[in-house]
């Protein structure tokens, strides 16, 4: 999909510097959901651009600990674009007002309800904003649809990343790298640009 075919709300743009996607099935560990907050905390301070569906309640957890910072923070949508800046889960409004907060759409305003379909497109569209995906937990079931855009994202030359845990063994075992070997430097650099922390718009 095109960037000039994403719905954007309130006339902002896409950055244009790299993000990291935020991924996760459904189901989670209790480690990894504890350990996704962790480095959501870690990438708030460090100004990580962060793209995610922020669907699931550990993510929904990880856009209140990003919003807690001046740094963007990017939402795409499974459905239409809101027709109001959102209150729940988290009050958006002074993101959205003070231009840390962009909400992204890849489908029209009639839609207005997610679906399993549009849920799947959507973490593609993620995935291809974003110069690094991390998956927090990719469910080792075959029918998984995490792990298999994990799968096609790793053949397709994408750097995936994971936390080292056997819940995640089956997309270790096709190459994501450890989480620990993520590089913060690309990411939160350019964010530092005579200390100025980028705007939204």
């Amino acid at each position: 999909m095109k960037q000039a075919d994403i719905q954007v709300y309130g006339g902002a743009e896409i950055p244009d510097h790299p993000m990291v996607a935020l991924l996760c099935s459904e189901k989670c560990p209790g480690k990894l959901i504890l350990d996704t907050y962790d480095l959501a905390k870690l990438f708030r301070k460090q100004g990580v651009t962060v793209i995610s569906g922020f669907h699931s309640p550990m993510e929904e957890e990880c856009l209140r600990i990003l919003l807690r910072s001046p740094h963007p923070v990017v939402w795409c949508l499974a459905r239409g674009l809101f027709k109001r800046i959102p209150t729940q889960p988290v009050d958006c409004r002074p993101a959205i007002d003070e231009g840390r907060l962009l909400i992204i759409s890849p489908f029209k305003a009639s839609l207005s309800r997610a679906t399993q379909k549009t849920a799947m497109i959507r973490n593609r569209v993620i995935a291809d904003l974003a110069a690094a995906v991390v998956v927090a937990h990719a469910d080792p079931d075959s029918d998984s649809k995490v792990g298999a855009l994990a799968c096609d994202l790793l053949a397709a030359g994408k750097p995936v990343y994971t936390f080292d845990h056997p819940a995640n063994a089956a997309i270790l075992a096709r190459g994501a790298k450890d989480i620990s070997e993520f590089e913060l430097a690309p990411f939160a650099a350019a964010l530092a640009d005579g200390g100025q922390t980028p705007r939204l718009r």
